[in-house]
């Protein structure tokens, strides 16, 4: 029976895959290879292109911007999250603002607060050295 299956396989170019090696007895299978390969790859690449990939763009802001600065990167924070990207605001305090970090932290909470109908709050504000940071992400719209 054996040897009568791998003649046929042998007549219409067919291979001998081993699907289960370690099992006991190990599991083959008679199909064409190439087809089996093709069909992976194209599977695989289809799972691939259905990714959606989450970009991060950085915003960085300071404790002494200026209304119309703090406007402008708003209007670009919030075109960023309408197309679905994380937006992470950091900011930097230089010399002797780090004693005023309160004044950073409210520009920060304002920050957040006008884009709070696009988006929530992946990440609270954190200091790490002289740079607060905060990770702020979109929305789910159904």
């Amino acid at each position: 029976m054996r040897r009568e299956a791998l003649e046929a396989a042998y007549e219409y170019e067919l291979d001998l895959f081993c699907v289960a090696p370690q099992g006991n007895p190990p599991v083959c299978k008679i199909m064409d290879y190439g087809k089996y390969r093709f069909e992976l790859q194209k599977k695989n690449k289809e799972a691939k292109k259905n990714q959606h990939v989450t970009e991060v763009k950085p915003l960085r802001l300071s404790p002494v911007i200026d209304k119309h600065d703090f406007e402008t990167k708003l209007k670009h924070a919030r075109e960023w999250l309408e197309e679905g990207m994380k937006v992470k605001l950091d900011m930097r305090f230089k010399g002797r603002m780090m004693t005023r970090i309160e004044v950073g932290q409210k520009i920060m909470n304002d920050f957040i607060q006008e884009v709070s109908d696009l988006a929530s709050v992946d990440k609270p504000a954190m200091m790490e050295g002289r740079t607060m940071s905060v990770v702020v992400t979109p929305k789910k719209t159904k």
